[in-house]
């Protein structure tokens, strides 16, 4: 159940990050839906031009403004003990599309730095062996660091973005009325990484907020998800405070925390260059950022 402190409702961009990007913070607080709630009709469902609008709207929706968080990677294995990796994330918005820096420390002491570029012209860029190097297609699939079920691809969500996209219904996720969208993969994507044909995306239909995306496999099935699992309030807005990254095939799962916030910031412009992952970003100052408790 999508919860907004303790109570409840709603999200943010996508995910994650892009949940914290692209989703938007505009969700108001709503009351918890009962359960076991019926399928909806699709009377009323959007005509093409109609969806292909708010796909649009959507896309050009995120946090005002720039933005810090302090994070908390939990992994969650089906089996094995659990391990918590903290990190730190800015974001952004440039000429190009929304834009994340991300850094993590791994279980070995070593930082993994990533900036992360969303909209029509995707890249990301990773610094590692002394070097920052752009990642191909096949690279966007390697956990964040070791041991996590989170990958640059699940942030970037560059499949928002794949054209041909088709509103296929009006279902229910989280208790909400939601537009579930599919993404088919272009050619040259598919030609590099076979394990995922098609993406689906569901946006709450009131406000046009990433709830929960979907990865399918060749066999038609779902093999990886992201959902929302918790909002907090800071200032006048809605973040994101937990979401969940799960492997649908060995059921490991992935749980984002926030746990500190700094918004309405601003970042040097030279931060969400990739040739400054060579560097460890700057915190904001301690007395900005907004503590989050779990």
């Amino acid at each position: 159940m999508l919860k907004a402190g303790r109570p409840t409702p709603a999200p943010f961009w996508r995910a994650f990050f892009v949940g914290v990007l692209l989703g938007g913070a505009r969700f108001a607080a709503a009351g918890t839906p009962p359960t076991a709630l019926p399928d909806l009709a699709q009377v009323g469902k959007p005509d093409a031009a109609e969806a292909a609008r708010l796909l649009a709207q959507f896309r050009q929706a995120g946090i005002p403004g720039e933005f810090f968080l302090e994070v908390e990677l939990r992994a969650m294995p089906r089996r094995g003990e659990e391990r918590a990796y903290q990190g730190r994330l800015w974001g952004g918005r440039n000429a190009i599309g929304a834009v994340t820096r991300v850094e993590f420390t791994d279980a070995s002491g070593a930082s993994h730095r990533l900036l992360i570029q969303n909209g029509e012209q995707p890249a990301v860029w990773r610094f590692g062996a002394g070097k920052v190097a752009q990642l191909g297609v096949a690279d966007l699939f390697a956990p964040l660091i070791p041991g996590v079920e989170v990958t640059p691809f699940d942030v970037q969500m560059p499949f928002l973005y794949w054209p041909g996209a088709t509103l296929e219904k009006i279902v229910r996720v989280l208790g909400r009325p939601t537009y579930a969208y599919l993404f088919r993969a272009p050619p040259e994507f598919a030609a590099q990484h076979r394990e995922v044909v098609a993406a689906r995306a569901y946006l709450d239909t009131q406000f046009n907020q990433l709830l929960q995306t979907e990865l399918i496999g060749a066999s038609n099935k779902v093999v990886k998800s992201f959902a929302f699992v918790s909002l907090k309030r800071v200032g006048d807005q809605h973040i994101p405070k937990q979401a969940d990254y799960r492997n649908e095939i060995t059921r490991d799962k992935t749980r984002l925390q926030v746990t500190g916030a700094a918004l309405g910031l601003r970042l040097p412009a030279a931060l969400f260059a990739p040739e400054s992952l060579a560097q460890p970003g700057q915190r904001p100052a301690a007395g900005s950022i907004v503590r989050i408790e779990p």
